[in-house]
């Protein structure tokens, strides 16, 4: 079963204390912006084999979203943080950087 630390209040939560959100660090388009953008936005998400970033909410705890990076192969942790961060802190990058030499971080927006 996944486990994650809610940055918030530091509650060890196992994933059906949560509700999974999806992809994080999605550029959101809205009222004005081009029927292609709206498109992808709503229907293009990454699906990796790997590393991914997902969003989460805290549902049966304090109730606030926060990001999560994980390996979906492995159900691999490396750190959950703030959903109002525009990009992993840099010690969740290096874990994974640590782990898989070569990988990068991939802007979104």
């Amino acid at each position: 079963m996944l486990t994650l630390q809610c940055p918030y209040c530091g509650v060890e939560a196992e994933e059906t204390e949560l509700h999974a959100e999806g992809e994080a660090h999605l550029k959101r388009f809205g009222p004005g912006s081009s029927d292609d953008d709206f498109e992808g936005y709503l229907f293009m998400r990454e699906n990796p084999k790997g590393v991914h970033f997902e969003r989460w909410r805290h549902s049966n705890g304090c109730g606030k979203f926060f990001h999560a990076a994980r390996c979906t192969m492995t159900l691999e942790v490396f750190g959950t943080y703030s959903a109002q961060t525009l990009e992993p802190p840099q010690e969740i990058k290096d874990k994974i950087s640590a782990k898989y030499p070569g990988w990068t971080w991939r802007e979104f927006a």
